[in-house]
């Protein structure tokens, strides 16, 4: 039988979800074949087309109910999505995996709350999030700069000829958001691109950039790594949020406005801790079988 997989949407970020067991089922186990697939399904001319998939199967780690390994289009795997995530944690309610209110999922980065809000046919469901406390110091992002630094805010970084200021920081990813007046006077899709592979970013990073609209409100473009432009980002957005929260822009719970929609993010706690939270949904779009094959 070829594997079924489900395809769902975040905000626009779409997302493949399909169990493990469908995918050993086809010969497609380990994480070199996994890459493989997710470049050959992601492609959106040859394939189902998604921002990535989701691997889902049982958890066997302690306090975890079910693990999710998440790939990009590129066939690199990334330690979390936000939105990945939480279409994961939705395929499992759509599925009748899991029922109970609450959910973990087990990640590259730690175990994960979801707390399911809502839930509408036709596949509608509404999540908040836990996505985990933020990292600040240059080590932990990782970013490579001059000097060590507890905090990476405002760092000048220079971009093909250019200085930009630019703040960091570890949200699940590496994240460099740049904040700006008008998306439109700069190209920051270039610029997202090469500051992606940038040789201060040893492990690539996320680009956001950041428009302050008010002390509750953000927008964001949003260039993901391993992906390039997309609709949306939860760990992009949560990025963002915290980075307009640290250099003071706006309070610790905001709106964050996206192409693909709008999410509402808090940071809990006081100071430097606590975790982050995302309040959004996620969709079906349809369920599909593979018949490619596994090469």
């Amino acid at each position: 039988m070829p594997p079924r997989f489900t395809k769902f949407h975040g905000f626009g970020n779409d997302y493949i979800v399909i169990q493990s067991a469908e995918l050993a089922s086809a010969g497609v186990s380990d994480t070199s074949a996994l890459s493989n697939f997710a470049k050959r399904i992601c492609n959106r001319h040859y394939g189902a087309g998604a921002d990535g998939i989701a691997v889902v199967n049982p958890s066997e780690v302690d306090g975890a109910d079910f693990h999710v390994r998440i790939f990009n289009p590129d066939g690199s795997e990334a330690s979390l999505s936000g939105n990945g995530t939480r279409c994961a944690a939705a395929y499992l309610y759509y599925k009748n995996l899991w029922r109970a209110e609450q959910l973990r999922l087990s990640t590259r980065a730690g175990i994960k709350l979801y707390t399911l809000l809502d839930q509408t046919a036709p596949g509608r469901f509404v999540f908040d999030s836990e996505l985990g406390q933020p990292k600040f110091d240059a080590k932990s992002i990782p970013m490579m700069t001059d000097e060590p630094l507890d905090k990476v805010i405002d760092y000048k970084l220079d971009v093909n000829g250019e200085s930009f200021p630019v703040t960091a920081l570890q949200m699940g990813n590496p994240n460099c958001c740049l904040f700006v007046e008008d998306f439109n006077a700069l190209d920051w899709r270039s610029l997202g691109k090469s500051i992606e592979t940038h040789e201060r970013f040893p492990d690539r990073t996320n680009v956001v950039f950041v428009r302050v609209v008010d002390r509750q409100t953000i927008e964001l473009r949003i260039w993901e790594r391993g992906v390039g432009e997309t609709e949306a980002s939860g760990t992009c957005s949560c990025a963002a949020a915290v980075a307009a929260m640290i250099k003071n822009e706006t309070d610790r719970a905001v709106n964050v406005i996206m192409p693909g929609g709008r999410a509402k993010i808090r940071w809990l706690g006081k100071g430097d801790r606590g975790e982050v939270v995302i309040t959004g949904s996620a969709e079906v779009i349809y369920d599909g079988d593979w018949l490619a094959g596994a090469e």
